[in-house]
C-alpha cells in the first residue's frame, strides 16, 4: 500500500474503532503496521550473548564455567547432564513485554503477530538457522489444535526461511505442562511424540534439524521431540523458540 493511502488508512481505522495494542492496550496511531505497537516491539529484552550453547540461557559472563563435548559454554544447569539436544536459542525471556505478545498470538487469535516474531527469531537463531537441512515444529494433540484453531509452533517455524516439515505427532494429550512442577515435566512428556506413519526414517538421517515451539520452560517438550527424532537418525537436533524461562541455575 503506498505511504499516503497507508496514513489515510490508519487515520480511518484509528479513528473509527480506536484499536489497542494487543500487548499493552495503548492506543494504535498506526494499526495498519499490526495489533502491537512499536514500542512493544522495541520494549522486549532480547538475549544477548553469552549465552549457554545447550539451553540458551543468558551466562554471567565470557569466563566458560563449563565446556560441552564440543567445547561450547553451558550453564552450571547443563553441566554433566545428557541431553538429545545440541544448541537452544530464544528472542528473550517469558516475561514482559515478550510474554503478552505470545499471549496475544496463542489466546487471542492474533495469528498475524508470527511474522514479525518470526523474524525477531530468525535473528536470535541465525547460526542454528543457516546449518539447518528442516524446522519441524512442536504438534499439538489434535483435540487442542481444533480448539485454538491453529498450532502456534507451526505458524511460528512457517516464518524462519527454512523449509518446514511436519514430521511429529502427539500420541497422547498430556496435562498443560504450566500445571506441572518442574520435576514431573520430562516424565509427562515421555513417549508423547513419534513420527508420523508417512514420514519414513530414512528420510531424516544425517540431517541437521531443528525443532521451533513458542516457549520453552524446562525444555522437557523439546527434548522429548528431540529424543524421536534422534533416533530417526538425525545428525543434529537443535531448537528456537520466540521465549524462554530462565534458569536460576544459569548463572
Amino acid at each position: 500500500m503506498p505511504l499516503s493511502l497507508s496514513r489515510v488508512a490508519d487515520g480511518l481505522v484509528a479513528v473509527l474503532l480506536a484499536p489497542a495494542c494487543a500487548a499493552c492496550g495503548t492506543f494504535l496511531s498506526q494499526p495498519s503496521r499490526g495489533p502491537v505497537c512499536d514500542d512493544c516491539w522495541n520494549a522486549i529484552g532480547r538475549f544477548t550473548p553469552p549465552l549457554c550453547r545447550r539451553c540458551g540461557d543468558p551466562l554471567p559472563s565470557w569466563r566458560v564455567l563449563a565446556a560441552d563435548a564440543d567445547g561450547g559454554e553451558v550453564c552450571r544447569g547443563c553441566t554433566g547432564r545428557a541431553s538429545p539436544l545440541t544448541r537452544s536459542r530464544a528472542i528473550g525471556a517469558y516475561d514482559g513485554t515478550l510474554r503478552a505478545i505470545l499471549h496475544a498470538f496463542k489466546y487471542d487469535g492474533c495469528r498475524s503477530l508470527s511474522t514479525r516474531l518470526g523474524d525477531c527469531m530468525r535473528g536470535s537463531a541465525a547460526d542454528l538457522l543457516a546449518d539447518a537441512d528442516f524446522v519441524v515444529p512442536v504438534p499439538l494433540h489434535r483435540r487442542r489444535r481444533r480448539r485454538r484453531g491453529f498450532n502456534q509452533a507451526r505458524e511460528l517455524a512457517a516464518r524462519l526461511g527454512v523449509p518446514m516439515v511436519d514430521a511429529l505427532r502427539r500420541t497422547r494429550a498430556t496435562p498443560s505442562q504450566t500445571d506441572l512442577p518442574a520435576d514431573e515435566r520430562h516424565e509427562n512428556m515421555r513417549g508423547a511424540f513419534a513420527l508420523r506413519r508417512w514420514y519414513a526414517r530414512p528420510r531424516l538421517a544425517g540431517l541437521r534439524i531443528v525443532l521451533v515451539d513458542d516457549v520453552s520452560t524446562t525444555g522437557a517438550t523439546l527434548e522429548a521431540c528431540a529424543e524421536v527424532v534422534r533416533a530417526a537418525g538425525a545428525a543434529d537436533v537443535s531448537a528456537v523458540t520466540a521465549a524462554r524461562v530462565v534458569s536460576r541455575r544459569s548463572g
